[in-house]
């Protein structure tokens, strides 16, 4: 079972660390963890998303909810939100499939941010499952490396 949290901490010294602490200690394992201010710039937001059984992710509710730092705690529903997840990859290409790699990145509405002597560097953002989608369909190219932001996530209601 997955959990997606919305998290909202307090933007000070340490907070990352004792979130992440939590997790560590309790030996939850953390999927993916995106972290950024909010428009008031004393708040950060949190999007955590974890694995394991209902209790488990009960569990983590709880323990985030018990954090001093936490001021709000959310978990989302995959059906109710919207999931993010943006990447940056760097894809190795020669004269025979460089065409078929720009054609792939036209459909698939990836983004060449530059174009080098062998690689493309590209930019792809959608769902965590579609993210997952095109790795796999560059895989045949050559992935020389690959950034990924985590999700993002929030209710569309």
């Amino acid at each position: 079972m997955k959990g997606i949290f919305s998290v909202l901490v307090e933007n000070k010294d340490g907070v990352l660390s004792g979130v992440s602490g939590l997790f560590a200690r309790r030996g939850f394992n953390i999927d993916t963890l995106a972290v950024g201010e909010t428009d008031n710039h004393e708040i950060s937001s949190m999007t955590i998303v974890s694995t394991g059984d209902q209790r488990t992710i009960d569990q983590i509710e709880k323990q985030l909810n018990k954090n001093i730092d936490v001021i709000k705690v959310r978990r989302l529903s995959e059906a109710k939100s919207v999931c993010l997840e943006m990447m940056l990859v760097k894809v190795a290409y020669n004269a025979s499939n460089r065409s078929s790699l720009i054609e792939l990145c036209q459909i698939t509405g990836a983004k060449i941010m530059k174009v080098a002597p062998k690689f493309l560097l590209l930019e792809y953002h959608g769902e965590p499952e579609s993210v997952e989608d095109f790795i796999q369909l560059l895989r045949s190219y050559g992935i020389q490396e690959i950034q990924r932001t985590g999700t993002i996530a929030m209710e569309k209601v």
